[in-house]
């Protein structure tokens, strides 16, 4: 049913009453001080029940309060409480000063709860307005910070407000992608970093043994948009401008901002974590964390729990360890028997595959491995291979033949002469952990003999290759890294085929009944 006209008119009128009552309530309290009592109704609006009353009313508040910061009429220093304004000898300058100050803190409170607001443009004005505040009160300090350690930056401010973005009951992601903007100037991030650190140990601190899964997909999402710049002349772009050694002030210096950024993630790391969260801090690692990082060798120790955790988040783990070891020189006891073991039949099916094996390829590339290590290596992706797919397929079987270049020795387990006499037990142990004792040297690769006749012609004919002296020439793997089974199947039906003759003799007669055969065979008599 349609809404009568009236109805309109009555919410048309009521859009309107509101809006005239804080537009004059919020003139008068800017234009004189004795109509400072109508500061209550317009704080009031922020509680209102309909969105566009709680907006509206924000932006009053944001108007009001900042021009007052700016004209200096909020008390400044250790707040006293409003009920010992009836007592003392204070002139009425100064109580307005504290009356005002203490409707701003009413007004800052309810902000931070609108931040938990179900509606998403009553969250955005909300974080906005306390924005304002923050660069408000950056010029216009109001409390007596300690001028070495934070300057006139209202630290307070910011850590309440990272304390309701990272709620621990609803996904805050879209307000945080919002508030990536501001991270954009150089203190607000600096200061945003040492808070959620804190806000980290102040909540995991007392679940340490459990996850709390919304919280802390809230903190990998604030801090998956920090970024810190790569030079310290790229830092020029403030919220607060220190009159004063701004040079010295730690905001300002990139050595703290990687210092900050190194604690927070270390501290968010410490925590037992959700499994699925595991993969989403390792695909970034190695491109947005550890560049970033004043000692990226402090991640050994949540690469290594990673590592030990089996599956795609032990491959994924590769990749950071992989920067840390060559671009860091650390030294991994046991990498190579962890990596071998990572081998097993899922491999192929991963989502991780292509990086796997890009990955596994640079750490076999050093000609100076032992020989017993490479020929483990190489018999195990063979016997894997008897039950990979055709894309694995496609990888392996190169991948296997760039090893054995790489490694002549290991062509020993192409030219077995007592595999061809006759059948044997292979003396190869799979379930040996250990390269060094699975007996690879002693084995052939019969299994890549055996592919010579899979079914898929692409195959069959890759692993022909042994029959044959390898050249010295690697192959080129990166073009099938990639791969996919649907790139496999259309890449075999736009293929070319010649047309097979299946008979000499055109056949004339396989459609004619046996009727009108006969009667040609009497015809013929």
């Amino acid at each position: 049913m349609a809404p009568s006209r009236d109805s309109n008119v009555k919410e048309e009128s009521s859009q309107v009453s509101y809006k005239k009552a804080i537009n004059t309530k919020t003139e008068r309290i800017i234009q004189n001080r004795k109509h400072a009592n109508d500061i209550f109704d317009v704080i009031e609006y922020l509680q209102s029940e309909k969105e566009n009353e709680i907006i509206f009313a924000t932006n009053a508040c944001s108007k009001i309060f900042c021009e007052l910061l700016d004209r200096g009429d909020l008390y400044v220093g250790e707040l006293p409480k409003e009920e010992d304004l009836m007592h003392g000898d204070r002139s009425a300058e100064e109580k307005y000063h504290i009356f005002m100050r203490h409707r701003y803190n009413s007004c800052v409170e309810l902000l931070l709860e609108n931040i938990g607001h179900e509606a998403f443009r009553v969250k955005e004005m909300s974080l906005c307005a306390l924005m304002k505040f923050v660069a408000a009160e950056g010029k216009h300090p109001l409390q007596n910070l300690d001028w070495c350690e934070h300057y006139n930056f209202p630290r307070e401010l910011i850590l309440a407000l990272v304390k309701h973005l990272l709620s621990e009951k609803e996904d805050m992601s879209l307000l945080i992608s919002r508030f990536q903007e501001f991270m954009e100037k150089d203190d607000v991030r600096y200061y945003v970093m040492s808070s959620v650190r804190d806000n980290i140990t102040r909540v995991m601190g007392r679940n340490k043994r459990d996850v709390i899964p919304v919280y802390q997909n809230n903190v990998f999402t604030l801090l998956s948009t920090i970024n810190i710049p790569s030079q310290a002349s790229e830092m020029t772009n403030f919220l607060v401008k220190q009159e004063k050694k701004h040079e010295d002030w730690k905001a300002a210096r990139l050595k703290e901002h990687k210092r900050a950024f190194e604690q927070m993630w270390l501290v968010f790391l410490k925590y037992k974590l959700p499994s699925s969260m595991y993969k989403k801090i390792l695909v970034i690692l190695h491109e947005s964390i550890l560049p970033q990082m004043g000692d990226p060798t402090m991640m050994i120790d949540f690469l290594s729990a990673a590592y030990d955790i089996g599956g795609a988040i032990s491959l994924l783990a590769l990749n950071g360890l992989f920067v840390l070891i060559h671009e860091h020189n650390l030294d991994y006891p046991d990498f190579y028997k962890k990596l071998y073991n990572l081998l097993d039949p899922s491999i192929f099916h991963v989502k991780y595959r292509a990086r796997f094996f890009h990955l596994a390829n640079i750490f076999l590339s050093s000609t100076h491995l032992p020989v017993y290590l490479v020929a483990a290596f190489v018999k195990r992706l063979a016997r894997l291979s008897l039950t990979a797919p055709p894309t694995a397929l496609l990888i392996l079987l190169p991948f296997i033949c760039n090893l054995i270049r790489r490694h002549p020795s290991c062509k020993v387990l192409i030219h077995k002469p007592s595999a061809a006499e006759e059948p044997c037990d292979d003396p190869y142990v799979m379930e040996e952990k250990d390269p060094a004792q699975c007996h690879a040297l002693e084995s052939s690769l019969w299994e890549i003999k055996t592919l010579q006749r899979h079914y898929h012609p692409d195959v069959a004919k890759a692993a022909m290759m042994i029959n044959e002296p390898l050249s010295e020439q690697e192959e080129d793997i990166s073009v099938l890294l990639e791969l996919s089974t649907f790139e496999l199947m259309e890449r075999e039906l736009k293929a070319e085929r010649k047309t097979i003759p299946l008979e000499f003799d055109t056949a004339t007669e396989l459609l004619k009944s046996p009727r009108e055969v006969l009667g040609v065979h009497f015809s013929l008599e």
